[in-house]
């Protein structure tokens, strides 16, 4: 009988693992095994959609392209259609009228509460239709960079040319009747369009900086010339600095319940998209908290 020494064990050893790591290595076996995917989240929300901001990929979708009232979002086309008019000065300067202000009360809109007769300047509408979702600035707007004889003409001028901005970005399931999101029957988009929408906007230094904004104090010139400081405008996006959450509009209605059309970016990886249709103002933070997670960990 013949017995091994310790160093001939050794010996064997050693080569049996070299033939096993060989064999594997043939095989494949030793290939990196991937990360676990990310799990896609259920959202409450009737309506999702997410994207890779960078590439513009899908990376979630649910009912993405299911037709959906848009609120308070439809005014990301109104500021769109603004900041894209040739020559545009963001420093002119647009005169509150009484028929702003006849409009919010008469459809009990949410409103920046402009005072009829001040002057205030382009931009600071952006302020004003963008963080407290002024209707009053949507209507002052539409009005300034609508065609027409007359305020009615103006501002229907004013969604023609939303809608005509909203195909030539491809976006086949929106149409816009109204400058503010306050539907007059047809006033509807997807949250697959109404992400492509922002993506777009966003490309504007202008409208990046409004929507990132989580307060403003602005100032108007009133009628005699004198200087009038606004009350403070109060981004209704709650969620903004949030895993680094820039933004963009928030929206809610009795019908078209709570949206929220959203942008975030953290350690080079962005992500964009959107909610509709959530029961209530929590659910459509829930939502939107999970895709944002999902998306970090679905393209890093």
């Amino acid at each position: 009988m013949i017995t091994a020494t310790k160093g001939t064990r050794r010996l064997h050893s050693a080569a049996a693992v070299a033939l096993t790591s060989g064999a594997l290595l043939a095989t494949g076996a030793l290939t990196a095994i991937p990360a676990q995917a990310a799990t896609a989240p259920t959202i409450t929300a009737k309506s999702g959609f997410l994207m890779n901001s960078a590439t513009g990929k899908t990376l979630f979708s649910k009912a993405g392209s299911t037709h959906r009232l848009t609120a308070s979002t439809t005014k990301i086309m109104t500021a769109k259609v603004v900041l894209s008019q040739s020559n545009l000065n963001l420093d002119a300067k647009v005169t509150i009228k009484k028929a702003y202000s006849d409009y919010i009360v008469s459809r009990g809109a949410s409103s920046a509460h402009l005072i009829v007769g001040d002057k205030i300047t382009v931009r600071r509408l952006l302020y004003a239709m963008l963080l407290p979702s002024g209707c009053d600035a949507a209507m002052a707007l539409a009005d300034k960079y609508g065609s027409g004889s007359t305020v009615s003409a103006r501002t229907k001028n004013f969604i023609a040319k939303m809608n005509t901005t909203a195909r030539s970005l491809g976006l086949t399931n929106t149409h816009f009747d109204s400058f503010d999101g306050i539907s007059n029957g047809s006033n509807h988009s997807t949250a697959r369009d109404l992400t492509v929408l922002a993506r777009s906007a966003m490309k504007s230094s202008t409208f990046k900086a409004v929507v990132k904004t989580k307060s403003y104090r602005a100032t108007t010139t009133t009628k005699t010339g004198s200087t009038r400081t606004m009350g403070t405008w109060t981004n209704t996006n709650a969620l903004l600095g949030w895993n680094g959450t820039l933004g963009v509009k928030t929206g809610s209605g009795t019908q078209a319940k709570y949206c929220l059309v959203f942008a975030a970016t953290k350690n080079g990886e962005s992500v964009m998209g959107a909610v509709l249709t959530a029961s209530s103002a929590a659910n459509r933070t829930a939502d939107v908290k999970k895709l944002i997670n999902y998306g970090y960990a679905k393209i890093s």
